[in-house]
């Protein structure tokens, strides 16, 4: 079997490129391949769990791959767009969620504890004084965003500021998995006109009901993003994107990706709001994608147009629509499965089990 390389975990990663020669890397995708062909099962019987488990072994450049530890970082926000009735709960509720987050009441704290991952709730913006509370950090870009339908969302100091931040966030820990979370009314709108904006495609694909509007507020929804839509170009850049129509915590949770990317982590992508989050980040630093697992196909209509875009193939098809990294978490068991089968799975010739027949 050929020899393991040194792994990139945590902290080790420098570059998000993979600059070794190509017949190199040629060799070690053929290492992990024979390694998984060798484990005691048929060719092929662990389905996708092979691919991911190989996807894996390549980013941490390790025939030994681990993924025991997570951390869900949940970025939260408030969007001036929100005053155009694009969601169907009141701004405030973001807010609330950051509180709620903070007494451990809601999915994302209830999906954490399950599956025994760390979770940090990041106040990015949120609007109203700040909240102080010993389990928040604060990392606030103003109380939230201008309003994207007749301005830019913000302006490019702040989202500067919030792409260094998120970097900083994604790249801290020695967990070997990140999850990025988000809360913020009115963040499917503007996720929405970033996407569109960013693969120079109409709004209109992309809406959905998001927290879940009626009819008449979807179509009301549909004609306020077509008409901030009008305000710039049919693409633009990402960074250009995000300051025009995106969120602190989507500027925010993109910089963390990156930063977690880089600092050689696995990164699970969650929904619809991330995986917009994922894109920019993409475009930003276009070997960043090698961390990225998506985790699920959510409800939202928008998702499964730039999950294409990414030519992503989540690893999860739950009809959820809900954010704050929850799909994320539910796809770490499998991602740590795979991971664990590579490290631990034993071949034929060391177990002394008998192969298939030569053929």
């Amino acid at each position: 079997m050929a020899q393991d390389v040194p792994a990139h975990g945590p902290g080790n990663r420098a570059e998000l490129s993979d600059d070794r020669p190509s017949s190199e890397q040629d060799r070690f995708g053929e290492s992990v391949q024979a390694a998984i062909d060798a484990k005691t099962k048929p060719l092929g019987a662990l389905g996708k769990i092979e691919a991911l488990a190989a996807r894996i072994a390549r980013f941490q450049r390790s025939l030994k791959p681990r993924a025991e530890r997570c951390r869900l970082t949940l970025f939260a926000a408030d969007h001036g767009l929100a005053k155009a009735g694009v969601s169907a709960y009141p701004q405030a509720v973001t807010r609330q969620m950051v509180l709620n987050f903070l007494a451990g009441g809601a999915a994302a704290n209830a999906f954490a504890t399950a599956l025994g991952a760390e979770l940090v709730i990041v106040d990015a913006g949120v609007a109203g004084v700040p909240i102080r509370h010993p389990a928040l950090l604060s990392r606030r870009l103003g109380c939230g965003t201008a309003n994207a339908l007749v301005e830019a969302a913000m302006s490019a100091e702040s989202l500067g500021s919030g792409l260094q931040t998120g970097r900083t966030l994604g790249a801290e820990g020695t967990h070997e998995v990140a999850c990025f979370g988000e809360m913020g009314i009115g963040n499917t709108s503007s996720a929405s006109l970033v996407a569109a904006k960013t693969l120079g495609i109409a709004v209109d694909d992309l809406v959905g009901p998001g927290t879940g509007l009626d009819e008449a507020g979807v179509m009301r929804k549909r004609q306020a993003l077509a008409a901030a839509a009008e305000r710039t170009e049919t693409r633009l850049g990402a960074e250009r994107a995000l300051n025009e129509y995106g969120g602190f915590e989507i500027a925010m949770m993109t910089g963390a990706m990156l930063g977690a990317a880089r600092s050689g982590k696995l990164v699970i992508v969650d929904g619809f709001i991330a995986t917009v989050a994922a894109l920019c980040a993409r475009e930003l630093e276009p070997g960043s994608n090698e961390a990225f697992i998506y985790a699920h196909r959510s409800a939202e209509r928008g998702h499964q147009v730039v999950l294409n875009a990414l030519d992503g193939e989540p690893l999860l098809d739950l009809g959820m629509r809900l954010g704050e990294g929850t799909g994320a978490l539910l796809a770490w068991p499998i991602v740590r499965a795979a991971a664990t089968m590579m490290r631990e799975m034993a071949s034929f010739g060391d177990a002394g089990v008998s192969g298939p027949h030569a053929r």
